[in-house]
């Protein structure tokens, strides 16, 4: 059985490697935190629907990566080097000077925009890590109060999208065995609109059941304790962060 971590330990975990990502501003620190990311979360995923953030966060990050090569390529300031290719230019107006569109593609240019949308990709893996190691009704749990209504609007929303896939996949599936072989979006839209609003009211039956919003008191029937392996994460974490940052 996994050993449960405190809630805020994968979170401070990730923000801790996303520091020394931005900082050490390198592509093999970068590449490092999303390997040792994904070992994380292939061992300590529970198959929950949040567990599958971080595989689209690492989507995300693909595709963000693709377009600043493509933008860096297209658009940008000429850097000088070893010319690969040339893209036709495009003459801009006189109030953009320094910038063109087109022209001569440098090794440098291109190297440039592929580090940089490494590091905004690797960013949001992490983000994405945190959320898939960790429940966000657990997170939740451990806000104080006058940020806890916003964090529970917070997680609804971001909530919405694991759910709404799942959703999809399940409505897809049953209609495969029922002999459609292929499903159209409009016989996929109903059921799930349907669905969601059926969890809608489901929660805030839920919530209104609770008593949300009666008492500004906050009751804790399981409250989240922080133990030595907590601190231990977090401190090989600081630490290995720090030598990233000052090699």
């Amino acid at each position: 059985m996994k050993r449960s971590l405190h809630p805020l330990t994968m979170w401070i975990w990730a923000l801790l490697l996303i520091t020394a990502v931005v900082l050490a501003d390198s592509a093999w620190v970068a590449l490092s935190s999303v390997a040792v990311a994904t070992v994380l979360v292939k061992v300590r995923s529970d198959g929950s629907p949040w567990g599958r953030s971080y595989w689209i966060a690492l989507r995300i990050g693909a595709v963000i990566l693709v377009i600043r090569a493509v933008v860096g390529v297209l658009i940008g300031v000429p850097i000088p080097g070893k010319t690969l290719f040339t893209v036709p230019i495009i003459d801009l107006p006189s109030w953009m000077p320094g910038i063109r569109l087109g022209g001569a593609v440098t090794l440098e240019r291109l190297s440039s925009s592929l580090h940089e949308g490494l590091i905004i990709a690797t960013v949001i893996a992490l983000f994405g890590a945190a959320t898939s190691l960790t429940s966000p009704h657990k997170v939740l749990r451990t806000l104080p109060f006058f940020i806890y209504e916003i964090g529970i609007t917070l997680v609804i929303a971001t909530s919405l999208f694991p759910q709404l896939a799942q959703s999809a996949r399940r409505i897809r599936l049953a209609q495969q065995l029922r002999g459609h072989e292929k499903v159209s979006w409009r016989g996929l839209a109903l059921p799930l609109l349907e669905e969601s609003l059926s969890r809608s009211l489901q929660l805030a039956a839920s919530m209104d059941s609770r008593g949300f919003g009666v008492s500004r008191k906050r009751s804790r029937y399981r409250p989240e304790k922080w133990h030595m392996s907590d601190s231990a994460v977090v401190a090989i974490t600081f630490v290995v962060s720090s030598a990233l940052v000052l090699s």
